[in-house]
């Protein structure tokens, strides 16, 4: 049976960029960065401390997918606190964190505009 999620791609234009952006804005760490094709690379980054990978890839005629707002949603242990941290690095965000009936929650995007929801768990 499936057990989990092993890698979600994250479409990029600029995956020199967007690799800067994901590992010095949010710490993410390069599991992989090898040549893939039409000038592409396959780049898997993984968060610290969790089982799911991302790819900073986008498959040849897929590039509408790029900087629009995304299907996944990022948590950590204390929104504000990481609101503020990724704020002082240069992260856009499209609103504050807010208090929803679920939890607290906040919108940032990345250089390609690709809008992510952070919230608790």
């Amino acid at each position: 049976m499936i057990r989990g999620v092993k890698i979600a791609s994250i479409p990029v234009g600029n995956q020199d960029v967007s690799l800067k952006f994901y590992t010095e804005a949010l710490g993410f760490k390069v599991v992989t960065d090898q040549p893939m094709g039409d000038g592409q690379r396959w780049i898997e980054l993984k968060i610290p401390g969790a089982d799911t990978q991302l790819a900073l890839f986008t498959p040849p005629g897929h590039e509408a997918r790029i900087g629009g707002f995304q299907p996944m949603t990022f948590w950590c242990d204390d929104v504000m606190a990481t609101y503020k941290q990724l704020k002082a690095k240069g992260v856009e965000f499209r609103q504050e964190p807010k208090t929803e009936p679920w939890g607290i929650m906040t919108v940032f995007k990345d250089p390609d505009g690709n809008q992510f929801v952070l919230s608790s768990r």
